[in-house]
């Protein structure tokens, strides 16, 4: 994608998203459209207006202001989007943030200048910066610089990522900048992946065998990860086909990604719909089922 991206939160002390203390730069975009998205808000590569519930007090300074009359405290979603025309004149003006806008250009230097006061945290706890999405390689050039800069403030790099993407184009300006690789397969069977997150898989699980064999050969390390949404990819067919693709890959280790279904809360901030509708939490037995699966090929 051309142009440089938005980013809708730079997110600090995170302990979820690599090793050590992280700082994680959440790029605007994605080319999946997954029904159980963690970061709905992340999918759109344009910029959006949110409207959070929980911090409203009902003060009607919006409705005021709103020239198009797009909003109204009674619908679900608050905002009659096809009424908007994203002045974000609301957003400025709402005292608690209940209305807020998605999405920044910021550039590489602006982002630089917010991750370098972290670097004492990097150094004690082995952590870094992690570019999240959203898909950080809808936009290479952009990333390639962002990465560059790190590493000259010499700054450990690690991507999560979908795998969807030109593999020439990633392995000349994304992959030397790297230091970890976090992969995410989803399904095994492409007219699954289609159906649940938009797009076939093939070139997927493509760039995935050959980053894999690279790093086995030295290359930037990978860990691959399988979020486990009940009913979809936390399935025995689909996590026997997994186990067996990464045990073929010679892989020996996955994270297993428990299902969070508080993205259905966020998904309603930014006026999205889905069709995946469990609300429930896994269970410890439900995980240990699931781990099982890769156990049989001795992958932890």
């Amino acid at each position: 994608m051309a142009g440089d991206p938005l980013i809708f939160e730079i997110k600090r002390n995170s302990l979820d998203d690599g090793p050590g203390i992280r700082t994680v730069i959440f790029f605007k975009g994605c080319p999946l459209s997954c029904s159980w998205c963690q970061n709905p808000e992340g999918r759109c590569p344009r910029v959006e207006i949110s409207f959070d519930r929980k911090k409203c007090i009902d003060c009607k300074t919006c409705l005021n202001i709103c020239k198009n009359s797009a909003l109204d405290r009674h619908p679900l979603y608050f905002i009659e989007r096809e009424k908007c025309d994203l002045c974000f004149e609301c957003a400025d003006n709402c005292p608690t943030e209940a209305l807020a806008r998605v999405g920044r250009h910021i550039s590489v230097q602006e982002i630089m200048d917010a991750v370098v006061r972290d670097i004492p945290f990097f150094n004690t706890s082995g952590g870094g910066v992690t570019l999240s999405g959203g898909e950080a390689t809808l936009y290479m050039p952009f990333a390639s610089k962002l990465l560059q800069a790190l590493k000259q403030q010499d700054i450990s790099t690690l991507l999560e990522t979908c795998g969807h993407f030109d593999f020439q184009a990633f392995d000349e300006l994304i992959y030397p900048w790297l230091d970890q690789i976090y992969y995410d397969l989803k399904f095994f069977d492409s007219g699954f992946h289609r159906k649940y997150c938009g797009v076939p898989n093939d070139q997927i699980l493509e760039n995935f065998e050959k980053l894999y064999a690279r790093s086995l050969d030295g290359g930037v390390p990978i860990l691959p990860r399988i979020p486990l949404v009940p009913r979809l990819t936390a399935v025995k067919t689909n996590l026997r086909a997994l186990a067996a693709f990464l045990r073929k890959n010679k892989a020996r280790q996955v994270s297993l990604l428990e299902y969070n279904p508080l993205w259905q809360d966020k998904m309603i901030t930014v006026g999205m719909t889905s069709d995946y509708d469990k609300t429930d939490w896994m269970t410890k037995k439900e995980v240990k089922v699931c781990r099982s699966f890769f156990k049989k090929f001795d992958i932890i």
